[in-house]
């Protein structure tokens, strides 16, 4: 008798283990440096799906998707966000993703798919444009430049700060925008242009906006810097002491401005194929695009995500961005670098 009670107990007990709460599966997300989300989005999609996020900080966009290509015989990760329309032929010909249409890609409209394929499924997106210091143009009675060819112009000289696009992101979406605007190699000339109009640059977008820029530095020598369209948001957000009125705008005139495109893709050899496809869902879901402006700076890409009211007062979408092919940039961006630094910083 108290052998069977033992056989019995036992079997329940195994019972019991097998109907019990399952330990949680890790999901990785390699990611770049810049990459944000509120923590209780991410822990409501761990709830919801019985799984641990990892995220995977990895520098930034070129370094990290160097670091998945280097590593897809051995993926560090499952799910890769952050490659945009200036790496994504890079990352398509390395042949990284595994194709995954979300049933979600119907709420996002056509002109941010940019793979046919679904290898990479966009998020988010967001304009690099110049910014400028309202109060500098406004007390020395100068009227704001209406286009590229504008900065060139002498009462201009010395005004404008650039990222060196060989070690900046939207230093490299600037460049972008003048070989849209002038060709190649007209891009060139206007480069050397803006050289002779004593154009000052340096390595990072902290730099160039924190130290050079006289809106948010308040002692900056230049009044003009390659930002974000919505850095003058981000002004109003995080004033100290609050403000009523972003002390930044954007020249948003037509080819000043150039259209970054950020993608989530699952990568090949996944062992949570079936999580990462729900992550992807997940990051294309409303819940996921109604956090990301006010994490990352960018706006959404599902049509039904609602704007934060400050994105709606105070930033800017440029209505007509530069763009390139991103097969283009891929054939072309080394050379463009190094002609770029032969005229402008040699």
């Amino acid at each position: 008798m108290k052998r069977f009670v033992f056989l019995f107990t036992s079997l329940m007990l195994i019972l019991l283990a097998a109907c019990g709460p399952k330990t949680p599966a890790t999901l990785t997300v390699m990611t770049h440096d810049s990459f944000a989300v509120s923590e209780a989005v991410i822990t409501a999609f761990e709830a919801e799906h019985n799984v641990h996020v990892e995220f995977l900080a990895s520098g930034d966009t070129g370094a990290a998707l160097n670091k998945a290509i280097l590593s897809k015989d051995a993926p560090l990760a499952d799910v890769f966000y952050g490659v945009d329309n200036t790496f994504l032929s890079r990352a398509l010909e390395a042949d990284i993703f595994e194709p995954y249409a979300s049933p979600l890609l119907d709420e996002i409209p056509a002109e941010f798919q940019l793979d046919p394929e679904h290898r990479v499924l966009p998020v988010d997106y967001g304009d690099v444009c110049i910014n400028y210091d309202k109060a500098y143009f406004a007390a020395h009675n100068l009227p704001i430049p209406q286009s590229l060819e504008d900065l060139t112009r002498p009462e201009y000289r010395g005004l404008l700060v650039v990222e060196n696009p060989a070690t900046s992101s939207p230093g490299l979406a600037f460049l972008f925008a003048t070989v849209a605007h002038f060709g190649d190699p007209g891009y060139l000339d206007y480069w050397r242009d803006l050289r002779a109009n004593d154009l000052v640059v340096v390595d990072d977008w902290e730099t160039a906006y924190y130290t050079n820029f006289s809106a948010s530095s308040g002692h900056g020598p230049q009044p003009m810097v390659v930002s974000y369209a919505s850095s003058p948001a981000a002004e109003v957000i995080y004033a100290d002491p609050p403000v009523t009125e972003s002390p930044t705008a954007s020249i948003l005139a037509p080819g000043t401005c150039f259209r970054q495109i950020e993608f989530v893709g699952i990568l090949k050899g996944t062992r949570h194929r079936a999580l990462a496809r729900k992550f992807v869902d997940f990051m294309l879901s409303v819940a996921f695009q109604e956090d990301v402006p006010l994490q990352m700076f960018v706006y959404p890409v599902h049509r039904q995500a609602a704007l934060p009211q400050e994105f709606v007062q105070w930033a800017e979408v440029a209505q007509q961005p530069a763009s390139l092919d991103p097969a283009l940039i891929a054939a072309n961006r080394e050379r463009w670098i190094a002609e770029w630094i032969e005229a402008v910083l040699r």
